[in-house]
């Protein structure tokens, strides 16, 4: 039996968190995770230990083992979001493990926090906020661009502002988030001529080679029933972040 996966909104700032989810292994298995724009916190649970870590924005799909009796957390941040110690551009297609104490409290910034919940992340989330430790830094989407001689900065220096806090190109983002938002199309039912034509797609073959590199499955397997075990699709709003 694959992964169920629940998710909900934050009562937090949607320019921080973007979802919260939980899920819960029974047995050993594998599990596909799709392409992500966003960082996240994991935590994870087995045999009353904890283990908690960054899993950084990635650029392709990946398929990992799952550990049996194991449950799961994850806090999705909002794409732009920074958490200062370790930003994004520091952990693409990486994860680094936070140090856990014996009584439990994640170690984030030399400081020990008291592990969130499914039902208390806002708690946590606003404690790390008001420590300084989580923020958000500028995009640069909202600035004109000039030239050499212009006040303001240069696309050149836009997209090397953008890239040092999303770890990303814009290309990349665009990518990623459209293949998203194509697998959640798919996967709620909807046949591939409308995919292609709402997202920009040339056509099929276009959206086939996307969803392989992104999602790691055919469009026929995300409307199967009894697919196997895949990192939760959510991407329905248009801006950047999945």
């Amino acid at each position: 039996m694959g992964l169920r996966f629940e998710h909900r909104d934050t009562e937090i700032d949607v320019s921080l968190v973007d979802r919260v989810w939980r899920t819960r292994s029974d047995s050993a298995e594998t599990m596909t995770s799709a392409a992500r724009t966003c960082w996240q916190l994991i935590l994870s649970r087995t045999q009353g230990r904890l283990h908690a870590g960054l899993r950084g924005p990635e650029t392709r799909a990946t398929t990992a083992p799952v550990p049996p009796d194991t449950e799961f957390l994850g806090v999705r941040f909002a794409f732009g979001a920074v958490l200062r110690p370790h930003p994004a551009a520091s952990v693409v297609d990486g994860y680094v493990p936070f140090p856990v104490t014996e009584s439990g409290r994640i170690v984030i910034g030399g400081e020990e926090w008291e592990a969130p919940t499914f039902e208390n992340v806002e708690h946590f989330v606003r404690r790390l906020q008001d420590a300084g430790l989580l923020g958000r830094s500028p995009l640069g989407d909202g600035e004109q661009v000039t030239g050499r001689s212009g006040a303001g900065p240069t696309e050149r220096t836009l997209q090397r502002r953008y890239r040092a806090v999303t770890g990303l190109s814009r290309t990349a983002v665009r990518q990623i988030d459209r293949a998203n938002a194509a697998a959640t199309m798919l996967r709620d039912g909807l046949d591939w001529h409308p995919v292609v034509e709402t997202l920009g797609y040339f056509d099929q073959a276009h959206l086939a080679r996307a969803l392989r590199r992104y999602v790691g499955c055919t469009a026929r397997e995300l409307q199967a029933d009894g697919f196997a075990a895949m990192s939760f699709l959510y991407k329905t709003h248009p801006g950047p972040g999945s």
